[in-house]
């Protein structure tokens, strides 16, 4: 996904603000497998997916827990730390091999001080990020694993294809067995 859409997608800016984003991002590559933010660590970028997909997660009891998937035209950020400038609890693996849009956190802030119109389009970015938090923590608490898995493939149409069915069920918060029970049930 190309960096104006992905930018305008959060909020649409003057050609002069957007330049100034864009010039604050730089393109990088990362392997499938690659470890892009580690728990317990600040970290000092966030990103934008430009092809690729990615996944966050933390440990419960020496499992990983995955809680989110990231695909094309979606952040990369750990809140905790782009909000609060404190330590991430979230490790994010690269599920694919990636191209991504990196942008620093201290020239973004920089950014913000500078043109109210990207303060706005932070803004906007944090709340868009807040929501999908919101919409997820609805969805734990009072959707079944079959209406949480059908709105997965509709969110993320190709995850199946891309993604391990290990995952996909910690996501849901299922085993794989009651993955395929759903999975089942559906065709």
């Amino acid at each position: 996904m190309e960096l104006d859409q992905i930018i305008d997608t959060i909020y649409p800016l003057a050609s002069a603000s957007k330049n100034l984003i864009k010039k604050s991002i730089v393109e990088t590559k990362f392997p499938k497998g690659h470890i892009l933010f580690r728990a317990n660590k600040i970290e000092k970028s966030i990103y934008f997916i430009k092809k690729g997909i990615a996944r966050a997660y933390a440990y419960s009891d020496e499992n990983e827990i995955t809680f989110w998937f990231g695909k094309e035209g979606d952040p990369i950020v750990s809140m905790q730390n782009y909000v609060n400038n404190k330590k991430g609890y979230e490790d994010v693996e690269l599920l694919e091999d990636c191209e991504l849009y990196e942008l620093k956190t201290e020239k973004l802030q920089q950014l913000f001080l500078e043109d109210i119109h990207i303060a706005n389009w932070g803004r906007k970015f944090s709340e868009f990020e807040l929501i999908k938090s919101e919409e997820r923590l609805i969805s734990l608490q009072f959707n079944t694993a079959t209406q949480r898995y059908l709105a997965l493939l509709e969110n993320y149409p190709s995850i199946i294809q891309r993604v391990q069915l290990t995952h996909i069920a910690s996501y849901l918060g299922i085993t794989q067995v009651s993955l395929s029970r759903i999975r089942a049930s559906i065709k």
